[in-house]
């Protein structure tokens, strides 16, 4: 694999030699002097260019960085949809393990397009477009402090999603269960928790992405209470881990609440804890609900 001081000249001689490129911007992981650095962590890259179009439209010129295990286009691509923003990120594997997130921004929409978020670092800027960036620091994704709408609205969802997932493990539709359990309340779940992590730091560190790091902040029983809200696909399995997700919400969420004089639906949590009870034990022929 090639070092990081190989990777990062190469990419700087490349911006250095093609009069077209006008500055380099690293952000990400790389800038963030509070995550450990490890092999799989990408060179995240903004380059700023003019003629933004003799670069799209001849993609060979990103074999300067080296053999690729593969390359995503997102821009060119239907399923998912292209972002349509004016940006051209590639995406480049290589077979060196490393991995570039390469973005282009056209300088004339540089104003529009440039996110400056507080991990970006100014590596090149050949006339000045950019100015000067205040050290990287990872404040632009600490954990924000919920309004009490926002800590509504989460209960809501977690409780009206338990609903559907009840519906499709009674009906043993796997792949609808497990989506609504997985892909929506998984989420609603790590939020929660997030918030609680927030409180308990002062709102001044990130959980990151996907709440990743949440383990650093939890105790090791609270953990292994969240290890459990994960299934396989035997339906009783996705039961227990089901509530078990509940017991995990209900307990967060009072503390959250407590924490920041908002008010937990209990009502709400009472009713749909009970109607799962209910569904969980319905006989496979069950004409009516009640």
């Amino acid at each position: 694999m090639r070092s990081e001081t190989e990777m990062m000249e190469l990419i700087l001689l490349t911006a250095k030699q093609d009069d077209r490129i006008r500055a380099v911007i690293m952000n990400g992981s790389r800038t963030n002097p509070n995550v450990k650095k490890d092999i799989f962590q990408d060179y995240d890259i903004v380059y700023l260019v003019r003629k933004i179009e003799s670069f799209t439209r001849d993609h060979s010129w990103v074999d300067v960085f080296g053999e690729r295990i593969m390359m995503q286009l997102p821009e060119e691509k239907v399923l998912p949809p292209a972002d349509g923003s004016g940006r051209f990120p590639y995406l480049m594997q290589f077979m060196d393990g490393n991995r570039i997130d390469l973005t282009l921004i056209s300088v004339g929409k540089m104003d529009e397009l440039l996110q400056r978020d507080s991990l970006s670092v100014l590596l090149l800027d050949k006339d000045g477009l950019v100015g000067s960036l205040p050290p990287s620091s990872d404040r632009d994704y600490w954990i924000r402090k919920p309004t009490a709408k926002e800590f509504a609205d989460l209960c809501n969802e977690f409780w009206w999603i338990g609903l559907n997932i009840s519906k499709g493990l009674w009906r043993q539709e796997l792949t609808y269960a497990m989506f609504m359990h997985e892909q929506i309340n998984r989420n609603v779940m790590i939020k929660m928790m997030e918030w609680k992590i927030g409180i308990e730091t002062g709102f001044t560190k990130s959980a990151g992405k996907f709440g990743k790091d949440m383990r650093n902040y939890l105790a090791e029983e609270e953990w292994e209470q969240f290890r459990s809200t994960y299934s396989d696909a035997d339906f009783e399995n996705i039961w227990e881990a089901l509530f078990t997700m509940c017991d995990l919400f209900r307990k967060t969420a009072v503390m959250v609440a407590g924490q920041l004089g908002y008010d937990y639906p209990y009502e709400d949590d009472k009713r749909v804890t009970a109607f799962l009870k209910h569904v969980r034990n319905l006989p496979a022929d069950a004409m009516s609900i009640y």
